[in-house]
């Protein structure tokens, strides 16, 4: 009991010391929102489309792989793009790149597509853990880029879909 407390504890504290470090977030208003991703519209059945492979399987949940290579997006190689659908609806992309270029031009093409940033006068634009939020009417894309390691992450989600995925995971998950 002792050490679970103190397990979660440690957890608390650093959630909260990452927090400090993380810059504030706040969604910028959309425009053009693409419902879906690379033509895919969110909803659509991934099983068995051309280009796709499923990478991780579950009862509701399923990863696919494009079968492309390199994986590409906004114009650069991203180290890997997954594609989620929940109980056969494709709901989410999961992107991962690697170093500072990647992430300007990433950033340039989500400004360019989908809204410039909100820049506030004396607000960092720089930091440990920058996070970058676009919100649409069906869609909504997140940002994080972790300056320390050069690695960047970004969700595309179904506004509607993809909070399905809380409905699976359970409260036993520790």
């Amino acid at each position: 009991m002792a050490n679970r407390l103190l397990y979660h504890l440690l957890l608390g504290l650093i959630s909260v010391s990452s927090a400090l470090y993380a810059l504030p977030v706040s969604a910028v208003p959309m425009i053009n929102d693409p419902n879906g991703f690379q033509n895919i519209s969110w909803g659509t059945a991934l099983a068995g489309r051309a280009g796709m492979t499923p990478s991780r399987t579950g009862s509701h949940i399923t990863e696919y792989r494009s079968t492309a290579s390199p994986a590409t997006f906004a114009g650069a190689e991203m180290t890997s793009i997954l594609l989620l659908s929940i109980d056969d609806q494709f709901a989410r992309v999961t992107i991962r790149y690697q170093g500072e270029q990647t992430h300007a031009q990433v950033m340039r093409f989500l400004e360019t597509e989908f809204g410039p940033l909100e820049r506030i006068p004396g607000q960092m634009a720089r930091g440990l853990n920058q996070q970058y939020n676009w919100r649409g009417p069906e869609t909504e894309i997140n940002v994080t880029y972790q300056a320390s390691t050069e690695r960047g992450f970004i969700f595309i989600d179904s506004r509607t879909l993809a909070p399905r995925f809380n409905d699976y995971i359970t409260d036993s998950a520790e």
